[in-house]
């Protein structure tokens, strides 16, 4: 099945709803970072929260980014979405390996540990939006709940889950929602959705029982005709190219390229966002230096 995310609306437009699924979007960043199983449930969370945020977003060039800063060992994690579904992302250290955690699960919240979580929105505007809230419990899905509840005033509830394949150490299922109560929801609803809350399976659960982005958000959402608005396909999708570090590369200036040629070797210039490695030689860092006088 493609990745997607599904949006919707309930309970009488009380209730604004997203949902994706995810696996070949998490596997993707898996292969590329060579990411170790609790890296890949760190990152796989991250970026299925930041592609759902992306699509609350209005305008096609407008992009939001996650980072979470944490004192665990997988350092800080960053993934960046734009509102069509195009999502990428990385961790500072993909190998890291703990043991399970006292549920029997990936620990992600003991590779992430405790810090504070940055959320970006870059709309067009002169300044970006800036929200930052301190760090949870580092297992994602509850640190971007209290983010939307403290930093933007949104009553939300959000789960994510990337399960791992024992056998292959590949993405067998990921994916997640995200609730949000709008400010005249009612009584009778919110309690509607927090009874459904409270007997949820996990998504992972969902997921590995074949269950759609769809049939998730009427599980959350039972008896509050769920209306789908629209959907958007998801990918593991990173825009750098030759070009483009070319550019980054005439932006250090004369100085910075005049020491690189005078090491009298090519250089190779990694995007941290897919892990793509681009080789310029001397020949090639000359005719850049041209361009950057």
């Amino acid at each position: 099945m493609t990745d997607y995310i599904v949006r919707a609306t309930a309970g009488n437009a009380q209730i604004r709803a997203f949902a994706a699924t995810a696996k070949d979007t998490v596997e993707a960043a898996r292969a590329a970072h060579s990411l170790s199983p609790v890296a890949s449930a760190a990152l796989g969370r991250t970026l299925i929260g930041t592609a759902m945020m992306g699509a609350m977003l209005k305008g096609e060039n407008e992009l939001v980014t996650v980072q979470i800063k944490g004192d665990g060992p997988i350092g800080q994690i960053t993934a960046t979405s734009d509102a069509v579904g195009r999502v990428k992302g990385y961790v500072h250290n993909p190998s890291v390996m703990l043991p399970p955690n006292a549920a029997g699960k990936l620990d992600v919240g003991g590779a992430v540990g405790r810090g504070m979580l940055q959320v970006i929105k870059d709309m067009g505007l002169k300044e970006p939006y800036c929200g930052q809230t301190v760090l949870q419990t580092g297992e994602i899905a509850e640190d971007l709940t209290y983010y939307f509840a403290s930093s933007e005033q949104v009553p939300s509830s959000v789960g994510l889950g990337v399960l791992m394949d024992k056998e292959t150490g590949t993405v067998r299922q990921a994916g997640g929602f995200i609730i949000q109560l709008m400010p005249f929801a009612e009584d009778a609803v919110i309690e509607t959705l927090e009874k459904n809350l409270t007997t949820l399976p996990s998504v992972t659960a969902m997921l590995d029982e074949k269950m759609t982005p769809e049939q998730m958000l009427e599980k959350v959402l039972d008896g509050l005709e769920v209306t789908f608005t629209d959907t958007l396909p998801l990918a593991f999708h990173c825009n750098c190219s030759k070009e483009r570090v070319e550019k980054a590369l005439i932006s250090v200036g004369e100085k910075e390229i005049k020491t690189m040629i005078a090491e009298g070797k090519p250089i190779e210039v990694n995007c941290h966002f897919c892990n793509k490695n681009y080789s310029f030689s001397i020949e090639e860092l000359h005719n850049l230096l041209k361009r950057a006088k």
